[in-house]
C-alpha cells in the first residue's frame, strides 16, 4: 500500500482541529461544512440497531460495514468488531480519517471519509502481528483536548501481561507489524482502555485512567489505574497509581449505589520492571479496590471542574450466570470518581446505578461509555449470557443531573425476518445480546452538527468466509462482519 505523506502545514492543522473519543462541547470546527446537510445511507448492510420508545428523533444511517467496498480500495475489508475509534481533519484538507480498533483482530484501521461522512478508503496501519493482543477501547488524543498528540492510545487486553500502545494516527501502513510502540510507564494489565484528561483539568500534568478488564481473582480482579507525569505529553517517565478507599475496604459491593466514598490513589513501585502478575500481587498487598471488570472511562465535559469528574463502568461477573459473586457486581454498575482540583490522588467515588435493582430490565453487563455535558450513554456487552436477562443489547441514556435511566437503542436482530437472519445469523442463535457494541463518539464539533455520533456494533453471529484475514496479517482465522452507524439528533 502506497505510503502517507503530509505536509507540515496539512499536520498543524490536523493537530489544531482533531475530535476524539471523548464527547467534547466545543465549538465546531469546520465553517465551510454545509449549512443543509443530509447524511446518506452509505452501507449495503442494513442497520444492525433500532432506537426504542421516547427517542423517536434520533435517526440511524449506516457508514460502513465488512461488506462495503470502498472506491478507492475495493481490496480493504473493514474488520469483524471495531471497537475503540476516533477522528481527525484528514491533513490534505479533504475529509477525514477515521481510526478504529478491530478487536478480534488485534489490529487498527484507518478509513478516509470524504466530508459527508462517506468512506472511500481504506487501510490497516496497525495488524495482529503489531497489535499482539486483542484491542478494545481507545482514546485519540490530541493537542487541543490533551495538550499532546495526536496519539491514538490503545490498550491490550489478553491477560494480565498485555500493555498499552500509542499509535500514530497518520502513521505509515509499512509500520503496522512495529511491537516497540507500547508503554512501560502504563503498566502491565487487561486494560480496556487508557483516557487522558484534557489539559484544562490540571494544568501542565499528563494524566492518564486505565481500566482494567479483569474477571479472575487469581489476578486480583480489575483496578482503575491512573498515570500522572508532571510534563505535559510525557508518556514515559510518570507514576502508577491504583485507586483504593481511605479506608481501606476493597469490597465493591460494600459501596452503596447513592452514597459516597473518599479515595485515593496509591503509587505501583518498580512499574516499568514488573510483570503484570506482580503488579497485580501489589493491588492486593496495597488494598486496592476490587472491581469486576472495569471496562470503559470517560470524563465530564463543559469545563475544568466537570473534566475532573470520572464515569466508569463496572461490567459484572456470575460464575454461573444465576447468581452473583462475593463482594462483587453481577449485572453491573456505573461509577463516578470526582477528584479533588488541587490533588489528583484525592476524591470520591459514588456508585451512581446498579443493574441488581432491577435485574434482567435495567442495565446488563455496562461495557463502553460515552459522557456529554449533560449525558452518560452507556453500551450494554450482555454476551456474558444471563439466564434472567429480558432484552437484547441497548444503550441506555443516564441524566448527570437526576440520575433518571432510559433505554435509548437497542439491537435489531429482525428475528422473524427468515432472509435477514440467513444473512447476519445463519447459526440460528435465539440468546438475547448474543450481539454487542464498541466505542460511541460524540462527533458533533467535527460535523458543526450538534447531536451526531457514531456507533461501532459486533454482530457476532454475522460470519463469512470473504471477511477472514481482513488485516493482511494472516494471523486471525476469525470471519465476523462489523458495522458503524451514524446519529443524529440525540440529546447532549
Amino acid at each position: 500500500m502506497k505510503k502517507n505523506s503530509y505536509s507540515k502545514l496539512g499536520l498543524a492543522l490536523a493537530m489544531a482541529s482533531v475530535f476524539v473519543t471523548g464527547c467534547k462541547d466545543d465549538k465546531p470546527f469546520n465553517p465551510e461544512w454545509p449549512e443543509e446537510w443530509t447524511l446518506e445511507n452509505y452501507s449495503v448492510t442494513p442497520s444492525l440497531v433500532k432506537t426504542l420508545p421516547g427517542f423517536g428523533n434520533v435517526k440511524i444511517k449506516t457508514m460502513i460495514s465488512s461488506d462495503d467496498q470502498l472506491e478507492n480500495s475495493p481490496n480493504f475489508v473493514y474488520g469483524a468488531q471495531p471497537d475503540g475509534a476516533g477522528i481527525i481533519p484528514d491533513p490534505s484538507g479533504n475529509g477525514f480519517l477515521m481510526i478504529t480498533n478491530h478487536e478480534i483482530l488485534q489490529s487498527v484501521s484507518r478509513v478516509k471519509l470524504d466530508k459527508n461522512l462517506k468512506p472511500v478508503s481504506g487501510e490497516y496501519i496497525v495488524d495482529a502481528a503489531g497489535g499482539m493482543w486483542r484491542l478494545c477501547s481507545a482514546t485519540l488524543a490530541t493537542p487541543q483536548e490533551h495538550g499532546f498528540g495526536p496519539t491514538f492510545l490503545t490498550a491490550g487486553e489478553s491477560g494480565i501481561e498485555s500493555m498499552i500502545h500509542a499509535i500514530d494516527p497518520m502513521g505509515s501502513v509499512g509500520d503496522r507489524s512495529r511491537t516497540d510502540r507500547t508503554l512501560p510507564a502504563l503498566g502491565k494489565c487487561s486494560a480496556e482502555n487508557a483516557v487522558p484528561l484534557p489539559k484544562a483539568a490540571y494544568n501542565n500534568k499528563t494524566i492518564i485512567f486505565i481500566g482494567e478488564d479483569e474477571s479472575n481473582p487469581a489476578n486480583s480482579m480489575g483496578q482503575v489505574n491512573m498515570y500522572v507525569s508532571n510534563a505535559t505529553g510525557d508518556l514515559q517517565n510518570g507514576k502508577l497509581y491504583m485507586l483504593r478507599r481511605k479506608d481501606l475496604n476493597v469490597t465493591e459491593t460494600d459501596m452503596e449505589v447513592g452514597k459516597s466514598y473518599d479515595i485515593e490513589f496509591v503509587e505501583y513501585s518498580n512499574v516499568k520492571s514488573s510483570t503484570g502478575a506482580q503488579l497485580a500481587t501489589q493491588t492486593i498487598d496495597k488494598k486496592a479496590i476490587q472491581f469486576a471488570r472495569v471496562e470503559d472511562l470517560d470524563y465530564g465535559k463543559g469545563s475544568p471542574a466537570a473534566n475532573r469528574t470520572l464515569y466508569f463502568t463496572s461490567t459484572g461477573v456470575s460464575p454461573d450466570k444465576v447468581n452473583p459473586a462475593p463482594g462483587l457486581t453481577m449485572w453491573g454498575r456505573v461509577y463516578k470518581l470526582e477528584m479533588n482540583a488541587n490533588d489528583p490522588l484525592k476524591g470520591k467515588i459514588t456508585p451512581l446505578i446498579d443493574g441488581n435493582e432491577d435485574p434482567g430490565n435495567s442495565i446488563v453487563n455496562p461495557d463502553n461509555i460515552c459522557v456529554t455535558e449533560n449525558y452518560v450513554y452507556i453500551q450494554e456487552d450482555g454476551d456474558s449470557f444471563y439466564q434472567d436477562n429480558k432484552h437484547d443489547g441497548r444503550i441506555w441514556q443516564l441524566n448527570i443531573k437526576n440520575n433518571q435511566l432510559k433505554p435509548m437503542l437497542e439491537m435489531n436482530h429482525r428475528r422473524d425476518d427468515a432472509t435477514f437472519n440467513a444473512k447476519y445469523n445463519p447459526s440460528g442463535s435465539t440468546r438475547l445480546s448474543s450481539w454487542e457494541y464498541g466505542a460511541m463518539l460524540d462527533i458533533s464539533d467535527l460535523t458543526g452538527k450538534p447531536g451526531t455520533f457514531i456507533v461501532n456494533i459486533h454482530p457476532h453471529t454475522w460470519r463469512d468466509e470473504k471477511f477472514r484475514n481482513a488485516d493482511g496479517s494472516g494471523l486471525s482465522s476469525n470471519i465476523e462482519g462489523g458495522q458503524t452507524v451514524i446519529l443524529t439528533n440525540v440529546p447532549r
